[in-house]
Parts: C-alpha cells; structure tokens; sequence
C-alpha cells in the first residue's frame, strides 16, 4: 500500500522482504498459496524461525524482549510477511495475553510466562466465549470456587481456537455471583494438562476441526494463576479484546487477499477478455481498494497511540468492523472471479501429502476454502451488531 515512507522506513522494509526471501521455508509458502491445513509443528517452525531473529513480539516492548517497533513499522511488517505468504503468527499468547501480563500481571507471572510465550514453550488458548455466552460475555458461567490455595473451576468453554494444540488455557471465570454480572468475574491461568480437563473438536464447513469445547470438572488451579485482583477480570477482558479487535482487522491479510483477487481477475476471462477488464467487476475491486487505504490509515493511527500507551477504545471496534467487512468483500470478489469453479469443496485436498486433484484452476481451491472459513470474521471478537453497539454509545453516547 503506498504510504509516504522515509528512507529508514523503505530500508526496513527491504530488511524484511531479504530476511522473507533467506528465512520463510518455501513449503511453507506454498501450502499457505494452496489453503492447505497448518499442522501444529507448521506454526511452531515459523514461530521459532522469527524468534530466533527478535522479530516475534511486534507489539511488545524490548524490556520484555519485544522488538520495540513502532505502528508504522509493525504495519510495514505485517503488509510484507502476508505478501510473501508466511503463516499468520498465532496470536492468543503474543497480541492478547502478553499485553494483559504487562499490564496486570504480577512480576512473577511476567517473569515465568512472557519468556515461554516467545521460545513456544507455551502454547496459548482462550477460554473467553461459552454457549450461552459469546458477544454478551458477562453472562459467563464457568465458576471458580477458593479452596484454600487453589481454585475448583467447572463450567464449559466453547469456539477454543486451535485449542487442540494448546498447553495452557487463559479463562474468564465467575468467582462471585454478587453485584452486576462483569463484578464477578476473574480471569485465570490454566494448565491445559491438569486432570478434569476435556477438549472436543467442532469440525467447520470445511472439514477442519479449528475450534473446540473445553469442558472442566473439579479443575484444581493454583490461587498464583490468578491474573492482578479476584473479581476484577471483566477490566483485564476489556483491556484485552481492544487489542484482539484491532488485530481482527488484518490489515495485512487484506493487502495480500486484494492482490490475490487482481491476480484471479486477471487470470479468469469473461467473453474473451480478462475479468478485471469489466467495468462493473473492476468498479468493485477499486472500491474495496479505497475502503482498505483508508483502514489501513486508521489502523496506523490506533497502533500508534497504543504505542504510547493508550489503550485502544471505541477505534478497535470501528477496525474490527470495518476490517472484516473487507476481508469477506474480498473473499466475495474472489468466489465470484472464480465462477462455477468456486463450487466444489473437497475437504481432503487441504491435507498436505493429497492426491486429490483439483477441480478447475489451482487457485479455486484456497478461494473457496478462505471464503468459507472467513464467513466467521464479523463473528468473532464480539459480533459486529454489537460493536456498533459500542460505537453508538462510546462516540455517539446514544
């Protein structure tokens, strides 16, 4: 995207694209290209591969072995390793819980937790949504009782991303039932590995098993796994999703989905000549393009006043809405490029190692498999209806 950079910024970014070219496996690359299947061992030798060069916490301070970036180069950065393909950083430990620990956190779970987080030691999930509990998160009923130096929690967790792969779970649970519902809540560190601890996959439209339940019965945590005051979880929850919410905006992943989109609009022909020759198909993609320009420049906004220490507000709800939105008009675009090709959807061909062979162009694949998977964008992270709820009250005090 064509900001007004400076020679240092255009520097950085060439640093990048050298390290993308010497560092980022092919096969790697490549799956992402095809929409195969990450496996576990997938995310951790990119992980480890960006750690090893300091390039892991973008949003993290240097005291706590963060690259110390600014907005502008974390947007550069991002742009850059979605453009070459690289798969996406998994964020539950690094842009959600580590910023709550720096914040809340007492300096021995600073200490222990924030090295792990970066050497992969630990891999996080998030216990924040339940059944009857999602947008309307104060409505959380897992409970968790004091017993002495431990919390008793039972209850049930449910959209666990990537949970199946994770060794430690970060939890809103109801510790008292007094006052308003938020009044209630605390938010726990648990070990995924701790008896009465039941993960179940939910397979997706796709076939992939993304998300989970995550049952607890008589889970005995220790009282040290409790994050800043009991009680006071629905502030350090709040402190949290406006990260994940301006994160939700993926502005890199946009980028990259929109040169997607021309590659497929020049590749695909309509009455003999290329689609994106079509004044109303190409009418759209400009739209789209403009929409992103103008995100990307509120997103540079928040990120930079979140580098100086103010935590984002009623702004990460407009990106998350507005982000999303994007995504999926883009995703729409690509289906629609595609054709009747967008059709077939033969979950087996996003295994690695498939002899499955595709139907129609190689792209058409990893476009129907984005746009379905994408369909849950203005979902998650608190459904758009309700950041627009925010919005109206926050900015417009309605």
């Amino acid at each position: 995207m064509d900001l007004n950079y400076t020679d240092e910024q255009r520097a950085f970014r060439n640093e990048v694209r050298a390290f993308l070219a010497e560092k980022l496996p092919q096969r790697l690359a490549e799956k992402v290209v095809a929409g195969k299947r990450l496996t576990k061992s997938d995310y951790e030798e990119w992980h480890a591969i960006l750690n090893e060069r300091g390039w892991l916490g973008v949003n993290w301070p240097e005291e706590h072995g963060g690259t110390g970036w600014d907005a502008v180069s974390r947007h550069i950065f991002e742009e850059e390793t979605t453009a070459a393909n690289a798969p996406r950083i998994v964020p539950f430990g690094l842009n959600m819980l580590g910023p709550v620990l720096m914040a809340f956190g007492s300096e021995e779970q600073k200490a222990h937790y924030l090295p792990r987080i970066l050497s992969g030691e630990d891999w996080w999930c998030q216990g924040y949504s339940e059944p009857g509990a999602g947008s309307d998160l104060a409505s959380v009923k897992t409970t968790a009782v004091r017993e002495g130096d431990h919390y008793v929690v039972n209850g049930q967790k449910t959209w666990t991303t990537l949970g199946q792969h994770a060794n430690r779970i970060f939890c809103l649970v109801r510790t008292s039932r007094e006052g308003k519902p938020q009044e209630g809540i605390s938010f726990l560190l648990i070990d995924m590995n701790t008896p009465g601890i039941e993960v179940r996959p939910i397979v997706l439209i796709d076939g992939e098993p993304e998300v989970n339940e995550v049952w607890f019965s008589d889970v005995r945590v220790p009282v040290e796994n409790l994050v800043g005051e009991e009680n006071k979880g629905w502030t350090y929850a709040k402190y949290l999703l406006t990260h994940e919410r301006t994160n939700i905006a993926g502005v890199g992943f946009a980028t990259a989905g929109l040169a997607s989109l021309k590659r497929i609009a020049r590749n695909q022909m309509q009455n003999g000549r290329p689609l994106i020759e079509n004044p109303v198909f190409a009418a759209k993609v400009a739209q789209v393009e403009i929409d992103l320009m103008a995100m990307a420049t509120t997103n540079l906004r928040t990120l930079a006043a979140a580098a100086a220490g103010q935590a984002p507000g009623a702004e990460s709800s407009m990106l998350k809405i507005k982000g999303t939105v994007i995504r999926q008009q883009i995703n729409h675009l690509a289906r629609q490029a595609v054709g009747p090709y967008a059709a077939p959807f033969i979950s087996e061909m996003l295994d690695e190692g498939s002899n499955v062979e595709p139907v129609g162009p190689e792209e058409s694949m990893a476009v129907t498999q984005t746009y379905f998977n994408n369909r849950k964008l203005s979902i998650y992270g608190g459904s758009n209806e309700v950041q627009r709820q925010i919005i109206s009250k926050a900015i417009l005090e309605l």
